[in-house]
């Protein structure tokens, strides 16, 4: 048998109090987490004035409650898990699929890709050129773009050039823009980026956030990996339910 490890019983007394106040879910007195935490009153007293100084816990009308410093830890706990969450919802879309996946997020006035999961079996489209200068090329930069409120939309159109990457790319605003008119569900690039490959992408349905989840896969199979667009959704579901998860200050970018 080891030696028992040395605890620190007014941190553990501290933790006490601060899982009370969580679960109280309004403010409570000091005497009451006295009595709930089974602590004299004095010695409840200079634990919360060091849990308040700490930021752990704040005293208002009516008692305490939960001070920023949880709330902060628990947010990035959230935000440095979000990463991880995506490649694995990216890896499950790549092995139903068979094909390479992707996600593109829009962050300070650009479309950056996020992530990519693909396989030698399944690789991803030769990346020639930047999603930054392509996304009118792609179909996980057009959803992304076809997510954006109309103002910014068109802002996003006018200031990026869009060059002509195949014979099939859209090379004006006017085109693009019926194009997303038409497929406001499920975005299709039909060779506009790659000739030989085609790219399917849903948008990412979180608050606040503007995010498209895709697959690419020779143009000669799409026919058949297009009749099932199951995974597809499911992928982009998940997707916005860890982003909504995360909150609002959360990032999906790696």
């Amino acid at each position: 048998m080891g030696a028992e490890p040395t605890l620190i019983h007014s941190v553990i007394r501290a933790l006490r109090l601060l899982e009370l106040i969580a679960d109280e879910g309004r403010p409570v007195t000091a005497k009451r987490l006295s009595r709930l935490a089974d602590i004299p009153l004095p010695t409840t007293y200079h634990l919360l004035r060091t849990l308040v100084h700490e930021g752990y816990a704040k005293r208002v009308e009516g008692g305490y409650v939960l001070g920023d410093t949880p709330l902060l830890l628990a947010r990035h706990k959230q935000a440095t898990e979000l990463p991880h969450r995506v490649r694995q919802v990216l890896k499950e879309l790549h092995d139903d699929v068979g094909a390479a996946t992707y996600v593109a997020a829009f962050r300070d006035g650009e479309v950056e890709l996020v992530d990519i999961v693909d396989s030698p079996a399944a690789p991803r489209v030769d990346l020639w050129v930047g999603l930054q200068e392509s996304a009118h090329a792609t179909a996980v930069g057009k959803a992304v773009i076809g997510g954006l409120p109309p103002g910014q939309r068109i802002d996003y159109l006018v200031s990026h050039p869009m060059f002509d990457l195949t014979r099939h790319t859209h090379t004006t605003v006017r085109s693009l823009l019926v194009d997303l008119d038409e497929h406001p569900d499920v975005m299709v690039d039909r060779e506009e980026y790659s000739v030989g490959t085609t790219c399917l992408a849903l948008p990412v349905p979180a608050p606040d956030l503007h995010a498209a989840v895709a697959v690419s896969v020779p143009s000669t199979e799409v026919a058949r990996k297009a009749q099932d667009l199951r995974p597809l959704r499911r992928a982009a579901h998940l997707l916005g339910l860890a982003c909504a998860g995360a909150g609002a200050d959360a990032s999906i970018t790696m």
